[in-house]
């Protein structure tokens, strides 16, 4: 478990020293679960997830550990793109997409499914 928080550490470029900083969870308690003396508290747990803009699942592994989308942008847009039935297909199409550009593309699809129905000239 240990192994997925340092991989976020390394993918962030930063310190357990920093984020034990700006968490308020001690160094010991991240050297502790480092050597597997001890496992973090779900609230510690919940902590370092709000930092990291993860969930538990994810900093615990039972989430993928990459991320699919490249830029968080484009992740919040993809997203609202796959809560729409019709349009899900550009999901699998816009993973290294720049966020205006899935935007764009999710604009003009919308106007023609606007068009198909009927609903604009």
């Amino acid at each position: 478990m240990y192994k997925d928080f340092e991989q976020l550490l390394q993918s962030k470029g930063i310190s357990s020293y920093k984020v034990a900083k700006d968490t308020g969870v001690s160094q010991t308690a991240l050297s502790n679960w480092r050597s597997g003396k001890s496992l973090p508290t779900t609230k510690t747990l919940q902590k370092l997830a709000d930092y990291f803009g993860v969930t538990i699942d994810y900093l615990t592994g039972a989430e993928p550990q990459e991320e699919y989308y490249l830029n968080r942008e484009t992740a919040a847009i993809a997203q609202d793109i796959f809560g729409n039935r019709e349009l899900r297909l550009l999901y699998d199409a816009a993973r290294d997409a720049q966020p205006e550009d899935i935007q764009t593309a999710y604009d003009m699809l919308l106007a023609l499914k606007r068009k198909e129905r009927g609903q604009i000239g």
